[in-house]
C-alpha cells in the first residue's frame, strides 16, 4: 500500500493555500457567471488557460513525454505534439467553464445545449434492472454526462476521486448535487463498493471514468504502452450482471456538445473470475483508446504513469483481446 506522503509544516501550508485559491477562483466563477456575458467569460477562461499553461510547466511537460511516447511515430514533429497539448490544456479550462455554466442551466437549457445520442443503448440497458455502469474518460466534457442524464431523468451517481482538501470536496460535491449527480468517493474503497452495488440496486446509472493507467493489478497495452489499469469496472461488470455502456462527451469543431451512448459492452465470460477480469479490462481499455485516439485534442493526457514511467515489462507479451488482436486503435463497432 502506498504511504501518504508527508509535507513539513511550509509545505503543508502552500498545499492548502493551492486548494484554497482554487475554490475561491471557482466559488467566483460560479457566482459571476449569472452576470457576465457568456463570451466576456470565453476570453477570460481563454486567457487563465494561457496563464496557467506557462505557470504549470510540470504538467505540460508530462503531458508532451505522454504524446511522444504514444503518438510519437504518428505525430512526428515536436510543433505538432505541442499544439495538441495546447489544444488539450485549452479543452479542459473549456469544461470547467461549462461546468459552472450548467450549475445556473434549467433542465430544458441543459437538453439543448447537450445532444444526446444513442438514449436508447440506455434505456434497453435500464429495462434488464440491475442498473448500468457508464464507461468513460478524462475526454472532452466528461463533467457533464451526468448533468446531461439528470436533466433527462435519470438517476446518476459519479464515482470521484476526491481532492485532498476536505472543505474543496466538499464544496465540489455540492456542485454536483446542484445539477442532479450524487458523488461515490472512490476512497476508501470498501464504502465505495458499498456506494456502488446500492446505486446499482436501485437500478441506476453508475459513472466511472477509468483511464488512469498508473496503479492496478491488470497489465494492458494502451495506447502502444504497457500500464497498469485499474481491475474495478471489469471486476463490477462481471460480480453484478450491471449493464456497460460507453458514454462519451465530446465537443465538435463549432464547439456543440454531444453526449453519445455506445451499445452494451459485454464482458469476457472465460473459465474463472480472475481470467475473465483479465480479458473485459483488456476489452474496457480497448474502447477507452479507440475513444481517445478519435479526440486525442480533447484527452488530459495525465493518465500514464509519472514521471515518464511507461511499464514495459520484458517478461510479458501484450494482453491479446478476444477477437486475436493484441491491441486495437478504435472502439469496435
Amino acid at each position: 500500500m502506498a504511504q501518504r506522503k508527508i509535507r513539513s509544516p511550509v509545505g503543508l501550508f502552500f498545499y492548502r493555500l493551492r486548494y484554497r485559491i482554487g475554490e475561491r477562483a471557482l466559488r467566483a466563477l460560479v457566482a459571476i457567471f449569472p452576470w457576465l456575458p457568456y463570451r466576456l467569460l470565453v476570453l477570460f477562461t481563454s486567457f487563465s488557460a494561457w496563464v496557467s499553461f506557462g505557470l504549470l510547466w510540470r504538467y505540460r511537460r508530462r503531458m508532451l513525454e505522454n504524446v511522444s511516447a504514444a503518438l510519437g511515430a504518428e505525430i512526428t514533429r515536436p510543433a505538432a505534439r505541442k499544439a495538441l497539448i495546447w489544444q488539450a490544456w485549452q479543452n479542459f479550462a473549456r469544461g470547467v467553464l461549462e461546468t459552472c455554466a450548467v450549475v445556473h442551466f434549467s433542465t430544458e437549457k441543459i437538453r439543448s445545449t447537450i445532444a444526446l445520442e444513442g438514449e436508447e443503448h440506455l434505456k434497453s440497458a435500464l429495462a434488464k434492472g440491475k442498473g448500468v455502469l457508464a464507461l468513460s474518460a478524462h475526454l472532452g466534457a466528461f463533467t457533464l454526462i451526468g448533468a446531461r442524464l439528470a436533466a433527462s431523468g435519470y438517476s446518476f451517481s459519479a464515482v470521484v476521486k476526491q481532492p485532498g482538501e476536505e472543505q474543496f470536496a466538499r464544496y465540489l460535491d455540492d456542485l454536483r448535487t446542484r445539477i442532479g449527480i450524487r458523488t461515490i468517493s472512490a476512497k476508501p474503497r470498501k464504502e465505495a463498493v458499498r456506494g456502488i452495488l446500492k446505486a446499482l440496486r436501485q437500478n441506476c446509472v453508475v459513472l466511472v471514468i477509468a483511464d488512469e493507467f498508473k496503479s492496478g493489478g491488470v497489465m494492458v497495452d494502451f495506447m502502444g504502452q504497457i500500464s497498469p489499469a485499474p481491475r474495478g469496472p471489469a471486476t463490477l461488470a462481471l460480480r453484478t450482471g450491471a449493464v456497460t455502456l460507453p458514454m462519451f462527451a465530446t465537443r465538435g469543431p463549432d464547439g456543440f456538445l454531444r453526449l453519445v451512448i455506445g451499445p452494451e459492452i459485454e464482458p469476457v465470460q472465460l473459465e474463472d473470475l480472475e481470467k475473465s477480469v483479465v480479458a473485459t479490462t483488456a476489452l474496457f481499455t480497448r474502447h477507452l483508446e479507440g475513444a481517445i485516439r478519435r479526440y486525442p485534442e480533447q484527452w488530459n493526457w495525465l493518465g500514464f504513469p509519472r514521471n515518464g514511467k511507461i511499464l514495459r515489462p520484458k517478461y510479458q507479451r501484450p494482453l491479446s483481446m478476444p477477437d486475436g488482436s493484441s491491441r486495437a486503435g478504435a472502439a469496435p463497432d
